[in-house]
């Protein structure tokens, strides 16, 4: 098939009859209206349904300020992590050759064919009272299932794909010449990374943060195992949450729910942001 033919195929596609492109239109309002606008406004009709006052009184309640702090002391302690975990494995995976690089890519991408109900019973399984490590926990006076510790654990099994699997892609596209430019400079291996390799992927490196912070506090099924549901002490937004809403207190629920979807409406305007930022600087580097 001959370069002419492919660009006239290619242009065939890319002119679609105004017809049909407004049934794709309307098919994709209505769809992102259904799935996605009409539950965040029912969240919040929920939530504001008895008034600011009610909205408000929901979170001086000590269980819910105790899940919002513990939701927030999480993904504080998580997503460093992960950050620090995801450059470190993509810097290696991407720079290097090394025996069981092809494994490491693997387990990386674990988190995401794993159900988090059974990651959560894993941690169970083995730092639970009757686990592989239980009497060993116990015996050193350590607390980790049924307390925050689990669920730190919890949502870093759960999270740590995020920021490894936006920079892993984006360093090996990147290579190693500018890397090995600096070494020949005299630079060493970790002031070449701080000032060729880092502000190479700022933008995707922010990208994955804010995807793992948004997963770390909004994280129920695997937490949800792990926690015990103790009331002021393990429970997340999303557990009292179900709490609230299982004893009908419908106003409360909704009203801690609600900060879950700002969140949601925040991260979709951050990541708008970056992959903006991100496809600029991408245009503006100069081809190889």
């Amino acid at each position: 098939m001959s370069e002419r033919t492919i660009a006239a195929r290619a242009a065939d596609f890319a002119s679609e009859s105004p017809r049909t492109r407004g049934l794709l239109i309307a098919i994709s309002i209505a769809f992102l209206s259904l799935f996605l606008f009409l539950p965040l406004a029912v969240v919040f009709a929920q939530a504001f349904a008895h008034g600011t006052g009610a909205y408000f009184a929901a979170f001086v309640d000590p269980d819910a300020r105790a899940a919002i702090a513990l939701t927030l002391s999480v993904a504080a302690v998580a997503v460093p992590l992960n950050a620090a975990f995801g450059i470190a494995a993509a810097w290696a995976i991407a720079k290097f050759d090394f025996v069981g690089k092809n494994l490491l890519t693997t387990l990386i991408d674990l988190p995401f064919s794993v159900s988090p109900v059974v990651a959560g019973l894993v941690f169970v399984l083995v730092f639970g009272a009757q686990g592989v490590f239980g009497p060993w926990v116990a015996a050193h006076g350590l607390h980790i299932i049924f307390a925050p510790t689990g669920i730190v654990l919890a949502t870093l099994f759960v999270t740590f794909p995020f920021v490894a699997r936006e920079l892993i892609p984006l360093m090996q596209q990147q290579g190693v010449a500018e890397e090995e430019a600096a070494l020949t400079l005299g630079a060493g291996g970790l002031r070449a990374f701080v000032t060729v390799t880092l502000p190479n992927v700022k933008w995707a490196l922010l990208y994955g943060v804010l995807l793992c912070n948004a997963r770390a506090m909004g994280e129920f099924g695997a937490v949800s195992v792990v926690s015990g549901h103790i009331r002021g002490l393990t429970n997340t937004i999303p557990l009292q949450v179900e709490i609230l809403y299982n004893e009908y207190n419908i106003v409360a629920a909704f009203a801690l729910a609600s900060l879950l979807a700002l969140l949601a409406l925040v991260t979709l305007a951050l990541k708008t942001y970056l992959e903006w930022r991100f496809v600029g600087a991408v245009a503006r580097r100069p081809a190889r």
